[in-house]
């Protein structure tokens, strides 16, 4: 091109007329010229120097002893020294063909080291060649140039101890798996050359000390695998012959006395044995080949991975609790793995514990938080609900005053009350499930309380179904609730008539019982001592045993929609637990059903309660006083306030405890009851009764609660003339009571 441009400007100053542009053209020209001479003057040089400087290559490596190759980028030859042209013949002009017959996969390779010294201008790897290892050595010389150097290498180490001529079959391997050597014993072992470790050990290389299996010849031999250390990326492999069967056998019988129970499996999971510790731990008898995930579930993940991760080192041993399978009844045990050689064949140890006590345990943990969740969820509802049912029954007996039994709204209005009525029964059994409900203990005897239920049990058994009672002997007396005792009673006797659907007989047995050590059974521990127990039997479809653990879980029933709330024995069971006792269940499916009541005997006397005489007051009529109304919610607020004024009483409201005392500030007001929520956002109930009654010691309290009366807590002193009314009241409830505390 420059040339070209050249020739262009002195063809145009030849035949221009103008002196100057003339001038111009021919100066143009001719440094154009001069760029071309010089060009391909700097082109000569480089290209002599490039071959005076291959030629002292060439010299340098034509009396090389190893054979050397130079070859263009796509491998063609331009050069081979005198070792090269001796050891591999002049007919190859490729390092393809000259490599063809003497290592495995030569495309490969070559393209493999070239690659290599493109990229950091040398290369070089050792691989095995017909009579040892070949060395394949390259550089880049330039661009697309490349020097190579092919070297038979012999292991002088391996010389040194004689490795060709050892009886003992060995190799040595590279860190890609290529067997670099291999002595004449290995060879007649395996009857041919290997040239990868799959060729000898088709599992790969185990660890020193293992027992392998080797290809052999005539079939699989086993050996025991020995490493030495080597130099470099190589490793040195010896095969020992395997331990005697005396020696494998002497273990054994000292692995089937160990007093721990042990097993051992093979890397697969074929069980390998079992020591007695282990049979009488899983079951009675000969275990067989049973495998590891026969034996073992509940991991979450298959058994197997587990072990293998193991057996591989991927994970350390570690602990986990499995199910134990094929056994009659739900067994856990704490299974430990470890990776072992035994008798030079890898495997796993596991070592194993009963961990059924504690599986357990933790069922019944979560059983536990479960169940105090739902009581707490419970104890919250009922508390929501008693305030909106004293509202609605509340100011039903408001409109119930201005409307008689002629009045056509009447029946309505009743209906309401009456619901009203059964949703604040209904309530209470949530109480009672949260063991949240107010209890009045007293001492009873049973047989009274029995026989005074009997009447009532009779009929709501009806006539299709025999009611029979019968006492074991004589009864101590039971601290309880009476009415609450009798609606436990009530409940088991209805849920063992609907059992009888084709009727039958219910059976109510009492006896006295004394146990004399701790009693523990099922999610219960009963302590020591004498206690009264009921029974009641029935006769019916019983319950299945997969549903044993969930009947007293609150809202779980059996019975189609609309014949129960699945409430019944959720109730049972707290006031029972609430009263200090403990309810069982025994059921056969198709048999029958029988529930055990044991309550502690209370020989102790009931405690004289001596009642402190209020000081002496003037009596009022009724509807004279004063009272102030401290109630958060303004239904329940509003209802009460009118309720009370209704009755001629004179009402201050207020809707925190705040606010109430602020309402007292003033020393000319005069006050005659409080009546107050327990629990208020801010500041509770009894925390401002008392700061109240340090300056007005005389007035008298009422709290009240959708709560039970002990969420007037332990630690908070009682307020002196104060009472408990519990929501939902009415308004002859509630009136009665202010007018008892004002007498």
């Amino acid at each position: 091109m420059l040339l070209a441009a050249a020739l262009g400007f002195l063809g145009f100053a030849a035949i221009s007329q103008q002196p100057t542009v003339r001038l111009a053209a021919l100066g143009c020209g001719l440094t154009l010229v001069a760029l071309v001479l010089l060009a391909r003057a700097v082109v000569a040089w480089l290209g002599w120097a490039d071959r005076h400087e291959s030629e002292r290559l060439f010299r340098l490596v034509a009396l090389d002893a190893a054979a050397s190759f130079a070859t263009d980028e796509s491998g063609c030859l331009t050069f081979r020294n005198a070792a090269a042209a001796a050891q591999f013949g002049t007919s190859a002009d490729t390092m393809l063909s000259v490599l063809q017959e003497r290592i495995t996969s030569p495309g490969a390779v070559l393209q493999r080291l070239q690659t290599r010294a493109v990229g950091v201008g040398a290369a070089r790897e050792d691989l095995p060649g017909p009579a040892g290892i070949i060395r394949i050595s390259v550089h880049r010389m330039s661009s697309d140039r490349f020097l190579w150097r092919i070297d038979e290498v012999k292991d002088r180490g391996l010389g040194s101890r004689g490795a060709e001529t050892l009886s003992l079959p060995m190799m040595v391997v590279n860190k890609a798996g290529l067997v670099l050597f291999a002595n004449e014993a290995l060879r007649k072992l395996l009857g041919r050359r290997p040239k990868q470790i799959e060729d000898v050990l088709p599992r790969g290389v185990g660890r020193s000390g293992e027992e392998v299996t080797l290809i052999g010849a005539d079939g699989p031999i086993r050996a025991m695998l020995a490493e030495l250390e080597a130099q470099g990326e190589r490793r040195e492999i010896f095969f020992l012959p395997t331990l005697p069967e005396a020696e494998k056998g002497a273990a054994l019988a000292d692995f089937e006395h160990v007093p721990v129970a042990l097993m051992s499996f093979d890397p697969d999971g074929t069980l390998r044995a079992a020591n007695k510790a282990a049979r009488d731990l899983m079951w009675q008898g000969d275990l067989g080949s049973a495998m590891f995930h026969e034996l073992f579930e509940g991991l979450g993940r298959p058994v197997s991975d587990w072990l293998a991760d193991v057996v591989s080192e991927r994970l350390p041993g570690s602990a986990e609790v499995l199910r134990a399978r094929k056994m009659g009844e739900d067994r856990f045990l704490q299974v430990t793995l470890r990776r072992i050689v035994e008798a030079g064949r890898p495997g796993v140890l596991a070592v194993l514990n009963d961990a059924t006590a504690l599986k357990t345990l933790e069922a019944q943990f979560v059983q536990s938080q479960k169940m105090q969740a739902i009581g707490q969820l419970a104890g919250g509802i009922a508390h929501d609900f008693n305030n909106l049912l004293t509202a609605i029954s509340g100011h039903c007996d408001l409109l119930l005053l201005r409307h008689g039994r002629e009045d056509a709204a009447f029946a309505d209005l009743e209906q309401i009350r009456q619901n009203s009525n059964r949703a604040a029964a209904l309530v209470g059994q949530l109480l009672a499930f949260s063991r949240k409900q107010t209890l009045k203990p007293e001492q009873l005897d049973l047989e009274e309380v029995l026989s005074d239920l009997t009447h009532l049990l009779n009929r709501l058994v009806g006539e299709r179904i025999a009611l029979r009672a019968s006492n074991s002997g004589p009864l101590g007396p039971i601290r309880a609730d009476k009415r609450q005792l009798e609606q436990v009673l009530v409940n088991l006797v209805v849920n063992a008539r609907d059992a009888m659907p084709e009727g039958g007989a219910i059976r109510i047995e009492t006896e006295p019982v004394t146990l004399t050590e701790e009693m523990k059974r099922d999610r219960a521990s009963v302590p020591a001592g004498d206690y009264a127990v009921i029974r009641v039997i029935d006769h019916g479809i019983g319950i299945p045993a997969d549903r044993l653990q969930k009947i007293f879980e609150p809202f779980y029933t059996t019975k189609r929609v609309g014949e129960g709330t699945g409430l019944g024995l959720s109730t049972a069971y707290g006031i029972v637990k609430q009263s200090g006792g403990f309810i069982f269940v025994d059921s056969v499916p198709g048999e029958g059903t029988t529930f055990q009541l044991y309550f502690p005997v209370h020989d102790a006397p009931e405690p004289v309660v001596i009642e402190e005489k209020p000081p002496r007051r003037t009596l009022v009529r009724q509807g004279e006083g004063v009272v102030l109304l401290v109630e958060d919610e303004a239904p329940v607020r509003a209802f009460a306030s009118r309720a009370l004024r209704l009755r001629g009483y004179t009402v201050l409201e207020a809707d925190s405890a705040e606010q109430a005392l602020k309402t007292l500030e003033d020393p000319t007001l005069e006050v005659d009851v409080f009546v107050t929520d327990v629990v208020m956002p801010g500041m509770d109930g009894p925390s401002w009764v008392r700061l109240a009654l340090q300056d007005r010691p005389n007035v008298r309290v009422i709290f009240v609660s959708g709560y039970a009366e002990d969420c007037l807590s332990e630690g908070q002193a009682r307020i002196p003339n104060s009472v408990f009314l519990p929501k939902p009241f009415s308004l002859n409830d509630l009136t009665t009571t202010v007018q008892g505390q004002l007498d």
